[in-house]
C-alpha cells in the first residue's frame, strides 16, 4: 500500500465514516445544545452581574469581584473534575451534563461580567449625568443611556470569548459526556482507525468556523468604527 493510500485508509477510510458518522452526528448536537444553553446562560448572569456591580454597593461589587477573579483563574477542567467528583459528597449530584453546563456557564458569567464592566466604565461620565439630570433615575439612565452603548462596545470581545468557552465542550469527554469528541474517541476504539477523529475534526470545523468569521467580521468593524473621519 502507497503512503497515499496508507493516509487515506487511515484518516478517511469509507467503511468507517459509513459506520460512525451517525455517532458524530449524535454527538455534535450535543456540543451544539450546551454550547447554545452555556452561551444563553452565561452571558444573561454576566450582564445581571455587571448591572449589580453597577450599584456601587461595597459588599455585592467584592463578592462579584471575587466570583469574576475564582472562575477566571481556575482551568474549567480542573473545575469540572470537582463539580462533578466533589459535589456528591455534600449530596449534590448533578448528571456529567449538567456539570458540563454548569461549570462552562460559570466561567463564561465571570469573563461576560468583566467585559460589561469594563464596557460601562468606558463610556463617558457625562453620559450617566445627563440621564440622571434629565429625571430618568439610575435604573432607567443605566438601560436606556449606558448598556445600549456598552452592548456595542462589549460585542466584538465577548463574541471571542463565547467560542472560547464552547469550544470546551470538548473537556465533557472526561466525564462521559457524548459530545463531538467523545463519541470520535468511543469510535476510534471500537474501529481501530483514526477515521472517527477527522469526522470530529470537520464537524467542530462546520460548528465553530462562521463563530471564527463572525469574531474576524466584527473586529474588523469595531476597527474601522475607530479610525477618525
Amino acid at each position: 500500500m502507497g503512503g497515499l493510500n496508507h493516509f487515506l485508509d487511515t484518516f478517511f477510510n469509507p467503511a468507517v465514516i459509513a459506520k460512525y458518522t451517525p455517532a458524530i452526528l449524535n454527538g455534535t448536537l450535543v456540543t451544539i445544545e450546551i454550547g447554545a444553553s452555556v452561551i444563553l446562560t452565561g452571558i444573561l448572569a454576566g450582564l445581571a452581574l455587571a448591572c449589580l456591580r453597577a450599584l456601587k454597593l461595597r459588599p455585592l461589587a467584592w463578592a462579584i469581584v471575587g466570583f469574576a477573579d475564582v472562575f477566571r483563574a481556575l482551568p474549567p477542567l480542573i473545575l469540572i473534575l470537582l463539580f462533578y467528583f466533589g459535589l456528591p459528597l455534600v449530596g449534590i449530584r448533578l448528571s456529567a451534563t449538567e456539570v458540563l453546563f454548569t461549570v462552562l456557564s460559570l466561567a463564561l458569567a465571570a469573563v461576560a461580567e468583566e467585559v460589561f464592566w469594563a464596557s460601562l466604565t468606558a463610556i463617558d461620565k457625562g453620559q450617566w449625568e445627563a440621564g440622571l439630570a434629565t429625571g430618568l433615575g439610575f435604573g432607567r439612565t443605566l438601560a436606556y443611556v449606558a448598556l445600549p452603548q456598552a452592548l456595542r462596545i462589549a460585542t466584538p470581545p465577548l463574541v471571542n470569548r463565547m467560542l472560547t468557552i464552547t469550544k470546551m465542550t470538548a473537556l465533557g469527554s472526561v466525564i462521559g459526556v457524548s459530545e463531538t469528541l467523545s463519541a470520535a474517541s468511543t469510535a476510534q476504539s471500537f474501529s481501530g482507525s483514526a477515521t472517527p477523529l477527522t469526522l470530529a475534526a470537520i464537524a467542530y470545523l462546520l460548528v465553530f468556523l462562521p463563530f471564527v468569521a463572525l469574531v474576524r467580521w466584527l473586529e474588523r468593524r469595531a476597527s474601522t468604527s475607530r479610525k477618525p473621519a
